[in-house]
């Protein structure tokens, strides 16, 4: 297949031109990162955004692989001198792995099986003379191959060895392993029982201890909750469809007659699905199905990450940041409007004597009054809702200073790494994660994007799914995130900087070193100077790399320096200067676009470059809002039934949300508690680090568990036609009568079991 023929598949499975991913393949060969080229190509791209230009990178990825897979299938079975022109027509044609390995299983080197050593005692004639179902003395037949020197003794073992021929022939058989897959996709169940004696140690898995459904129908997080009870031997799953159905199947594709040679072939069926054929197929089942799950888990975890990095930052400011603790004290640190620590002190707010809270209302006065306090922040762990009542309760704290709660989930992983103990070698853990949650509060990207992501806490079966393929994706989402936002280049962290189009760790370091040496760069064009930042790399980073009060007007802009001729010559035309563009939008509007459209430029980059001058380095996050809990509910103990409470969304995952309401325990707003309106997907309706609105519906002091609902119960549920036409379909696609009886596993009889359920599958 030609790379032509690439692009105009991936073009019609995308529903795009082919041209457009002509033109995105060829960036990406030279180089080109994502980022850069949905922001700086879109002339060549025809606009295509991030998603479809990692679509097509995929595609293209998987595509390329297959061709390497199928040139090395070629040439092994060149070289076994086995190739027909039919056969390497059909490996040609091959557009799935899967049908590819089908073509090449007879033909790949394999262990000594039951076939082979029937064929050494020479009775591959008596299975195709079986096969061909022309025969019809079996017995006689048979009698013509007993020859005790090759351990056939009598027409029984002939038989036997020929039919293990047979069986092996018909798993190898290409169009009936299509067959079978096609019938486990859509008629596979998967049915999950408990191991013997292992009730009590997994009684975390109780709802799958007898748990049958269609495996098409099984929700990636119940996948994925009962692969893990498989993987801890304590469930034992089986994936089949109905054996009579497969075996009508096969015998449908082989027996042509009804003969003693089709009996023989029957029992090789029989044989061939129990011991070759269902194993096999079960094992692509649970690979593709295990993949289909990790994706849909991977993507809702990126989804939160991006939701999370992207929150919006309260900016620069003098904050004071406060690590709550009962026993140890209050971690108190001081960041400057840079965030650079200027002082940090232990204050005992919630200690039984009285004059440890008036000495730790002084210090926090005292700190406010020396430092210009802007905004407090209180870590969102142990003692927070105590410690943030009694920063509330000062009675001289300025009434300009906002007090609010931060999420600190990952800030111990930050104080305890290399990147906390390079920033400060001084200090100890306590202090760096105060820091890392002042931080967090003036910008939450900045300060996150120095923590593993999978150590934020947002998302679902992070340890179950493949590793690899969620590693690279929540990089490319943490690098999609920073490269949105932009970055000041003189006071950017290395870990930021990594993160830019192009860069990378030690391109990134050398910038941290030249800025160093040398002080602050005055413009984009400095950049140059550092070791290793080539002409390529300038290009990819320059223009999400921002230099404020630069020595050119737009180095502070998202236009990238490529461009910066054409805004020049917009401003000489104007008979003014660039400055004045930026800061005079009359003058912005008697510029004609068209008069500066070319070859390489169109009015994608036109229009980009006029919304940068109405609002240079314009910030994409939302603007900042503080938030505060009910005055009136500081832990579980205080929540009743009926309560509406303000809250926020802390992780979106498949069978719903998770709502922080200042109690130190999430709760869980199930998916179908969600909306009104009948919903398939958390995320439309909610995302991570929004505020919102809930009701009370259950709780559980004792097992520490809160059942939220946002739907109006005085308003009917709302459904569209669409969505009444999907329910139909799924009561259409239910399991049996007996499976239904059973309470689903993540929808159990009453609102705490079903929380216990999800939360211990979601740990």
């Amino acid at each position: 297949m030609s790379e032509q023929k690439y692009f105009l598949k991936i073009a019609q499975d995308l529903g795009i031109g082919s041209r457009q991913v002509e033109a995105t393949v060829g960036l990406l060969n030279e180089g080109a990162t994502i980022p850069f080229i949905s922001r700086y190509r879109k002339e060549l791209t025809g606009s295509l955004d991030e998603v479809a230009i990692a679509a097509i990178r995929d595609e293209i990825e998987r595509l390329r692989e297959l061709d390497k897979r199928r040139d090395t299938i070629l040439n092994s079975i060149k070289e076994q001198g086995k190739l027909t022109d039919e056969l390497e027509k059909d490996i040609l044609a091959a557009a799935t792995m899967s049908r590819l390995e089908d073509l090449y299983l007879p033909y790949k080197p394999k262990r000594r099986t039951k076939a082979t050593i029937a064929r050494e005692r020479g009775l591959e004639p008596l299975a195709l003379t079986i096969f061909s179902q022309e025969v019809k003395d079996i017995d006689a037949e048979a009698a013509k191959f007993i020859d005790a020197e090759k351990e056939v003794n009598n027409e029984s073992e002939a038989l036997q060895g020929a039919r293990d021929i047979i069986a092996e022939m018909i798993n190898e058989d290409a169009v009936c392993r299509d067959k079978m897959r096609t019938l486990f996709t859509d008629k596979a169940m998967i049915t999950s029982t408990v191991m013997k004696g292992k009730e009590e140690e997994g009684v975390k898995y109780r709802d799958y201890f007898e748990w049958s459904e269609l495996l098409k129908n099984t929700p990636s997080h119940r996948l994925l909750a009962m692969r893990r009870g498989e993987k801890e031997m304590i469930l034992s799953l089986d994936i089949a469809p109905v054996k009579d159905d497969a075996i009508d199947i096969i015998e449908g594709v082989f027996v042509k007659s009804r003969g003693e040679a089709a009996e023989q072939i029957k029992i090789a069926i029989d044989d061939c699905y129990k011991r070759l054929l269902a194993p096999s197929i079960e094992t692509e089942m649970r690979l593709l199905t295990k993949k289909g799950a990790d994706e849909k888990a991977i993507v809702v975890f990126a989804d939160n990450l991006r939701e999370l990095l992207l929150a919006a930052p309260m900016g620069q400011k003098c904050i004071l940041a406060i690590d709550p603790g009962f026993r140890t004290g209050c971690k108190v640190v001081v960041l400057n409007p840079q965030g650079k620590l200027l002082e940090n002190t232990v204050i005992y707010p919630t200690a039984s004597s009285q004059g440890k809270m008036i000495e730790a209302e002084a210090v926090v006065l005292a700190l406010c009054q020396r430092f210009q306090i802007e905004a407090i922040a209180i870590g969102n762990g142990t003692a927070s809702r105590e410690t943030e009542t009694f920063v509330r309760g000062i009675k001289d704290l300025p009434k300009d200073v906002s007090v609010v709660m931060v999420n600190e989930a990952g800030a111990s992983v930050y104080s305890a790494s290399e990147v906390a103990r390079e920033e400060f070698p001084d200090y100890d853990v306590t202090v760096r994660g105060a820091v890392s949650i002042g931080r967090r509060l003036a910008d939450p990207l900045a300060e996150l994007v120095k923590i593993d992501p999978k150590s934020i806490g947002v998302g679902q079966y992070q340890h179950d799914v493949d590793q690899t393929a969620l590693k690279n994706k929540l990089d490319e989402v943490v690098g999609s995130c920073v490269n949105a936002v932009g970055v000041e280049v003189n006071t950017a962290s290395k870990q930021l900087l990594t993160y830019v189009s192009g860069l990378g760790p030690a391109l990134a370091q050398n910038i941290i070193n030249y800025r160093n040496e040398n002080g602050a760069f005055k413009s984009r064009k400095d950049l140059k100077a550092v070791p290793r930042m080539g002409e390529k790399v300038f290009e990819q980073a320059a223009g999400f790399l921002r230099i404020l009060n630069g020595t050119h007007p737009l180095d502070s802009s998202a236009v990238h320096p490529e461009s910066y001729h054409i805004v020049e010559q917009m401003a000489k035309d104007l008979g003014c200067k660039v400055d004045d563009l930026i800061a005079d939008k009359e003058v912005r509007k008697k510029i004609d676009l068209k008069k500066y459209v070319s070859e390489t430029v169109g009015l994608p980059t036109l229009n980009d470059i006029m919304q940068e001058l109405d609002k240079p380095g314009r910030d994409p996050r939302k603007v900042f809002e503080a938030f505060k809990f009910a005055d009136d509910v500081n832990e579980i103990a205080d929540l009743k039934v009926g309560m509406r409470l303000p809250g926020i969304v802390t992780n979106v995952t498949n069978f719903g949300a998770f709502v922080d309401v200042g109690v130190h325990q999430d709760g869980l707003v199930h998916l179908s508690q969600l909306s009104n309106r009948f919903i398939t997907d958390a995320n439309e309706v909610v995302k991570v680090a929004q505020q919102v609105l809930v009701t009370v519906t259950e709780v559980d002091v004792d097992r520490k568990r809160i059942a939220l609902t946002m739907k109006d119960e005085s308003a009917p549920v709302q459904r569209t036609k669409a969505e009444k036409e999907k329910m139909r379909n799924d009561r259409t696609n239910r399991p049996s009568q007996q499976q239904q009886s059973k309470p689903k596993a993540e929808e159990p009889q009453d609102m705490n079991s079903m929380l216990a359920a999800l939360k211990n599958k979601w740990k």
